[in-house]
């Protein structure tokens, strides 16, 4: 019965005179231990949404120059929209649809292969498994621009013999973006494995399951949160990689969204700001879909995925 009460509400008038405490508490108090997290606060969301009401000022303003535009336009126009689908010399449909293929198929590959990596350093006990893992984290400490003359040259190998995923052709863009990930991502990954109890591992092998299947029905689901996130990680940045889709691509309409804004900007005379912006706004609403589909797979993950005593 005390426990009752004791876990009762407070009346109204102690709320209100705790309440009443709190706005009496002295300004510079207050501004010492309240207010200036409200100050870091604003200037963080000012810092972070200004970009991006600039660029949205920019597809809508009638005015074409940056040197001339205002952050409120005078006028509205959705003409610069209107143009990206229909001006034949710049396919953005086709771009944002090429970013957000490749964007997806690295990420998927690039995740399985390094859990499968992961799992394999984690829990397998094999000769030259600590080499194994330095030299993959070695190998990503080298620029991607060291390989550009070997990826150039294994492209044009492989188009002789398999057309369609040579060089500049997607498929070959998404092998290179598929390999050149895996060592750092199966790093990570390991480390979140190496938090889940091997005491898991060996009732399942107690129930007779196998390696793959302890990593399929056992590892895999407690990892999930790790996954959802490294994905996550890995589509933005390929969605808006640049260097090597414009090294590996050549055809205009097999550009990805990152290299065909470019084309809007190539001439100091004939920039296409207006379009520019409203292809950006455009392109990020893939990100932001995969980003909102993969947020509720880390929150299940994390709601799932735990371990019970």
């Amino acid at each position: 019965m005390a426990t009752r009460e004791s876990a009762a509400p407070l009346p109204r008038a102690a709320a209100g005179s705790v309440s009443a405490a709190r706005r009496k508490m002295p300004f510079a108090r207050w501004a010492r231990e309240i207010g200036w997290r409200y100050v870091v606060l604003v200037a963080g969301v000012f810092v972070s949404l200004y970009p991006v009401v600039w660029v949205i000022s920019a597809a809508v303003n009638p005015i074409d120059n940056l040197q001339t535009a205002q952050l409120i336009p005078d006028g509205i126009t959705f003409d610069n929209f209107r143009k990206l689908f229909s001006d034949p010399l710049y396919p953005v449909g086709r771009w944002i649809l090429a970013s957000w293929k490749i964007g997806i198929i690295a990420s998927t590959l690039n995740v399985a292969l390094a859990s499968l990596a992961a799992f394999a350093f984690s829990r397998l006990r094999f000769k030259g498994r600590r080499a194994g893992l330095l030299s993959l984290l070695l190998v990503q400490v080298f620029p991607q621009f060291l390989g550009f003359v070997a990826l150039f040259i294994l492209g044009q190998q492989i188009g002789e013999v398999v057309p369609a995923a040579g060089l500049g052709t997607h498929l070959y863009l998404i092998f290179v973006y598929t390999g050149g990930a895996i060592g750092f991502n199966a790093f990570l990954i390991k480390g979140f494995m190496d938090t889940i109890p091997q005491s898991l591992d060996e009732s399942a092998q107690v129930d007779g399951a196998s390696p793959l299947q302890i990593f399929m029905r056992v590892v895999l689901p407690l990892t999930r949160p790790a996954l959802a996130v490294i994905f996550i990680l890995s589509f933005v940045g390929l969605f808006a990689e640049v260097i090597l889709a414009t090294f590996l691509i050549r055809e205009v309409d097999q550009y990805t969204l990152a290299v065909g804004l470019n084309l809007f900007v190539q001439s100091d005379y004939s920039a296409q700001w207006g379009q520019l912006a409203a292809a950006a706004l455009v392109g990020a609403l893939p990100i932001v879909i995969t980003f909102l589909i993969a947020q509720k797979q880390i929150i299940g993950g994390l709601t799932q995925g735990a371990v019970k005593g």
